[in-house]
C-alpha cells in the first residue's frame, strides 16, 4: 500500500451503495467482531441531516472512517463518532491522521466550534492529543468504560 490517504466527506444521500457498504462493514468488524461488542450499530443518525461520513481510502481501500455529527444530534455540540480504522492499517499515525482530518473536516463545515466526543475510558490519552478534555466521569456504553471528552473553540 502506499502511504497517500485520499479524504472524502460526505453526507448519506452522497454514499454509493459500495461506500456504504464499505462503510458498515469497517465498522462492525471493528467494533462488533474486534472489540466482541454486539451494539445497535444502524441507530439512525447516519442518514440525518447534519450527518457526515469522513473517508479514508489508501489505494481504493478504505482504511479510516469517522462521522461527523452536527451539533444537536449525539451532544449538545458538534461531535466525533465511530472513529475506526482497518486493523491491518493500523501502527503508522493513520489514527491521528483521520482525527486531525475529522476536527478539520467539523471546522470547514461548522467553523470553529467545541467538538464533543463519547470516547473509550482507555483512549483518553490518545484523544488528549487532538486537544480533547474529560468533562465526565466513566460510565458503561454497550458494555465498555467510555468517557466524555470535548475540545474548546481554537
Amino acid at each position: 500500500m502506499s502511504n497517500s490517504i485520499q479524504w472524502h466527506c460526505k453526507s448519506f444521500q452522497q454514499l454509493s451503495t459500495q461506500e456504504l457498504y464499505q462503510l458498515l462493514k469497517l465498522r462492525v468488524d471493528v467494533f462488533v467482531v474486534e472489540q466482541t461488542c454486539p451494539y445497535p450499530e444502524l441507530d439512525g443518525k447516519d442518514c440525518l441531516d447534519g450527518v457526515y461520513q469522513l473517508l479514508g481510502y489508501q489505494d481504493d481501500q478504505l482504511v479510516a472512517c469517522s462521522r461527523l455529527l452536527a451539533a444537536g444530534v449525539s451532544f449538545d455540540t458538534v461531535s466525533i463518532g465511530r472513529v475506526a480504522t482497518l486493523a491491518s492499517a493500523r501502527g503508522h499515525g493513520l489514527g491521528h491522521q483521520l482525527m486531525q482530518t475529522s476536527i478539520e473536516a467539523c471546522q470547514k463545515i461548522w467553523g470553529d466550534v467545541e467538538i464533543t466526543i463519547g470516547a473509550q475510558a482507555h483512549l483518553e490519552v490518545y484523544y488528549g492529543k487532538h486537544g480533547f478534555q474529560k468533562i465526565s466521569e466513566e460510565y458503561l456504553e454497550d458494555g465498555i468504560p467510555h468517557i466524555d471528552m470535548a475540545r474548546a473553540v481554537a
